[in-house]
């Protein structure tokens, strides 16, 4: 199991604001908050991997074609969970990539949602039914 993963983004404080909204809708919460980095956890005792963010000490374009970072996929409990996730990625702006539907092509029933975030990082809310 991954022990964390860090991310390095452009604007720390830009960053912050968005996932200490969007965050409580993928059931996590806030972890460590530092002026050179904050990160979340898996909420309520749950196992999982925290998410770190740094800031970049290097200013570079992204692209999630290029080498590197493809997306972060975050599974939430049901396809209602999607639809706020949805809703609140709409509230702040971001670009959707896919709105939220059913992937058959990686399993039955996996119904997930793509979008970028501020920073150009492509994150995903995955249900998949047990």
């Amino acid at each position: 199991m991954l022990a964390h993963v860090g991310v390095n983004v452009r604007d720390l404080s830009r960053a912050k604001a968005y996932y200490d909204r969007l965050m409580p809708l993928l059931n996590f919460e806030p972890y460590v908050s530092a002026e050179d980095q904050f990160a979340y956890r898996p909420a309520d005792g749950q196992t999982g991997t925290p998410i770190f963010f740094y800031p970049a000490r290097e200013v570079a374009g992204y692209s999630r074609h290029q080498p590197g970072l493809q997306h972060l996929a975050f599974h939430v409990s049901s396809r209602e969970a999607v639809h706020a996730v949805y809703a609140k990625v709409q509230e702040l702006g971001s670009e959707i990539i896919h709105a939220p539907q059913e992937f058959l092509q990686y399993r039955p029933g996996y119904y997930a949602l793509f979008w970028q975030d501020p920073e150009g990082f492509m994150v995903e809310a995955v249900y998949r039914p047990a």
